[in-house]
């Protein structure tokens, strides 16, 4: 009887059948017939040559760049966020002669109709490292550079792999219906759509920010303009070029506008709801700057709160006391609960100090007479008008007087301006030997019972 062919394997088949041993020199093979295919050739060898031949122009001329760039164009820049890209492009002056020399020899070796996949990969990998880079040097910010480099990185590996226009393929097939066209026709947006619109709507905000607050400073600069009137232009600026860069995102992705029933019904009910009170501030601050009632640079005072507005938001007003804190008061408590505004017609405020003097005092006009000067001999106190002390009641104590003094410079205190109108009037009262006097109570004791020591001296 002839031995089968399971009987005549080696002993060692068994083993290899358990760790796939033929599989994985089938794997290797073909890996290695890959390389040899698609990397080991002649194109990729020029592209690998010219990949490192990059690095010698980009190591010559980026210090030229560098220094090119620190002394000429920095110092042009006439505001301060272009002058940080400026100082941020001189620092990564190399890597950006490094992304011209590989996009020169891309273009050259294109127009011969050799693969430049390789070039592709290499400028997009440093294209992604550039712009994590601009980012972190620009803005400054841990969570605009961690969102650069999971945006950045994933986009540049993608194209570097070749698989970037199979993904935006998937995005564009998932869509959703939002509507219908003028024509009848139905309208999607896809995920593609959407993501793009982000990343137009973020470069666009940005720059939108930018240009209000050069818009800002000019505004702020002219000085024909009222504080109340630049307040106004400014929370214009501020509110109409988000919403303007939202727009132009929207039309580039070619969005239409017309289609969004998404927001009709329940739906807009709702979001309508939600920014009710956003809306109400939004409206207040409006008003507000649009009727004079507070303006920058006012002293006002709303429930326990005194200062003066430094800045009237969109959404809140900042008012800055003298405890040197800030408050972020909403524009709609302004008009429901009302305001003091103690320099709004006019900054001339006036003060009260009441005091009193015993009733041994016989001569109460001089008494009058020394209030009065007591106010004057502090700096902050005006000359006109002048100040009054009244007699305001024969009191359970003493004769009280009310002493009446303006001044002009609210903002700058009112209780430590108080403080020293008190001692002046203090020193003048001592001077003249009158009597503070302070609450006195007689004990009258109608009977006394002897089995009550008194207690002895000693």
């Amino acid at each position: 009887m002839e031995p089968t062919e399971e009987e005549t394997a080696p002993a060692g088949s068994a083993l290899e059948d358990l760790l796939l041993v033929e599989d994985a020199r089938e794997l290797a093979l073909n890996l290695w017939a890959w390389a040899q295919e698609s990397l080991l050739t002649v194109e990729v060898a020029i592209q690998v040559g010219l990949i490192a031949g990059a690095l010698v122009p980009a190591a010559l001329f980026g210090p030229r760049l560098r220094d090119l760039i620190a002394t000429q164009l920095t110092k042009r820049m006439p505001h301060e966020s272009l002058r940080r890209v400026s100082n941020a492009a001189s620092i990564i002056a190399t890597p950006i002669a490094l992304y011209l020399s590989l996009t020169i020899f891309r273009v050259v070796l294109g127009s011969t109709g050799s693969s430049v996949r390789l070039l592709e990969a290499a400028i997009s990998l440093l294209t992604a490292w550039i712009v994590i880079r601009l980012v972190t040097l620009i803005i400054r910010s841990p969570f605009w550079s961690r969102v650069a480099f999971y945006v950045a990185w994933p986009i540049a590996a993608l194209d570097a792999f070749g698989v970037l226009n199979n993904v935006v393929e998937q995005m564009q097939a998932l869509a959703i219906p939002i509507g219908e066209s003028s024509g009848g026709e139905p309208v999607d947006i896809s995920l593609f759509d959407i993501v793009r619109a982000l990343v137009y709507f973020g470069a666009l905000f940005w720059g939108a920010n930018f240009i209000g607050s050069l818009l800002q400073k000019q505004i702020e600069s002219v000085e024909e303009l009222t504080p109340s009137l630049k307040a106004l232009i400014v929370k214009i600026v501020n509110i109409a070029l988000p919403i303007v860069a939202l727009l132009i995102a929207l039309q580039l992705v070619g969005f239409n506008l017309a289609t969004l029933a998404i927001f009709s019904g329940a739906v807009g009910l709702g979001i309508g709801l939600g920014l009710q009170q956003l809306v109400s501030n939004f409206i207040a601050g409006f008003t507000l700057i649009a009727d004079k009632s507070i303006k920058p640079g006012d002293v006002i005072e709303i429930d326990d709160t005194f200062g003066w507005v430094t800045s009237m938001q969109a959404r809140y007003t900042a008012i800055r006391t003298r405890d040197g804190t800030e408050h972020l008061i909403p524009n709609d408590q302004f008009i429901t609960d009302g305001v003091i505004n103690w320099s709004r017609s006019d900054k001339v405020v006036r003060l009260h100090a009441p005091f009193g003097v015993s009733y041994g005092t016989k001569d109460l006009r001089h008494i009058q007479e020394l209030a009065k000067e007591a106010a004057k001999s502090v700096s902050r106190v005006v000359e006109r008008p002048s100040p009054v002390c009244n007699v305001m009641e024969f009191g359970d104590n003493s004769v009280n007087f009310d002493l009446r003094f303006w001044i002009t410079d609210p903002s700058n205190g009112m209780s430590n301006v108080r403080s020293d109108v008190y001692l002046a009037l203090w020193d003048s009262l001592m001077e003249h030997n009158i009597e503070i006097p302070f609450p006195q109570r007689d004990l009258h004791v109608k009977s006394w019972s002897p089995e009550i020591a008194l207690p002895q001296r000693v």
